[in-house]
């Protein structure tokens, strides 16, 4: 009996499309996957920032997933936005109780407009509830000063942080590096106190930039669902959003930072003008 290898997206909206689930599920299937979601927030943004946030009541939030998880076989599990406590809790006691194989979690808390997408409360709930939970966390540079309490300036400084976030009782922490903008950024993976990968990338000048974590850590997700390593799983996936920030960089998506190219591959998006 055949079956799609499947992701579990648990994120919030964009009504622009550019992050996360409309993104989620656009890399879920652009990688050969099968996309299933559960929506934690509605948001009210465009290219050019966030208006408002409704969160999903939590027990609506538990009978999304319930649903999912009762029915469908899911590979890996993808989580992004998370702005309230009771959402958090919600998560954890599924993850608790279905046990998927795999949970990469990236903690959305600044969008790319700069607006603040998570209370306060809610950052300590993730360390008490969630990142021991998952096997992999995904925090940019200005996530993982919020999670630390410190400053970071520099690759060493990433090195730190990540370091500092295992012995907190991460499993796995890939530091992104793209806010340090020069020739070259730096992602760092690191996994039971070592340090397994540190990716050197070209860096690519475009404004359509709108929804990269989020896309990375769902084509992470669905890279190991595909049965690839994690490793492997992370370097395909740093491979696919090269393509996809190159493959959207000349494109006009609104009038702020639109959003990379999902569809890059295998079929590339259509444009008219």
């Amino acid at each position: 009996m055949k079956r799609y290898a499947t992701v579990l997206t648990i994120a919030g909206s964009d009504s622009g499309g550019g992050a996360g689930i409309q993104a989620d599920l656009k890399t879920i299937a652009a990688l050969g996957a099968y996309g299933t979601s559960a929506i934690t927030a509605l948001t009210a943004q465009n290219t050019q920032g966030v208006r408002g946030i409704h969160p999903v009541p939590s027990a609506f939030l538990k009978d999304q997933l319930e649903a999912v998880f009762e029915d469908i076989t899911v590979d890996a599990v993808k989580i992004g936005m998370i702005n309230t406590v009771e959402a958090a809790l919600v998560i954890a006691d599924v993850l608790d109780r279905f046990k998927p194989r795999f949970v990469v979690f990236d903690p959305v808390m600044v969008s790319t407009s700069g607006a603040r997408l998570i209370q306060q409360e809610t950052v300590e709930v993730l360390w008490t509830e969630l990142f021991s939970r998952v096997d992999l966390i995904t925090p940019n540079l200005d996530e993982a000063e919020i999670l630390t309490g410190k400053a970071i300036t520099s690759v060493e400084d990433m090195r730190m942080a990540a370091q500092d976030m295992l012995q907190r009782g991460c499993k796995g922490v890939l530091l992104k590096g793209g806010h340090l903008i020069g020739p070259k950024l730096y992602d760092i993976l690191t996994i039971d106190q070592s340090e397994i990968l540190s990716m050197e990338t070209p860096f690519i000048e475009s404004r359509n930039v709108h929804g990269t974590g989020c896309t990375l850590s769902a084509a992470i997700a669905t890279f190991v669902a595909l049965s690839n390593s994690l490793p492997d799983a992370v370097r395909l996936a740093k491979s696919y959003i090269s393509g996809a920030i190159e493959a959207g960089k000349d494109i006009v998506t609104g009038q702020g930072s639109g959003p990379l190219n999902h569809s890059y591959s295998p079929i590339p998006m259509q444009t008219i003008s």
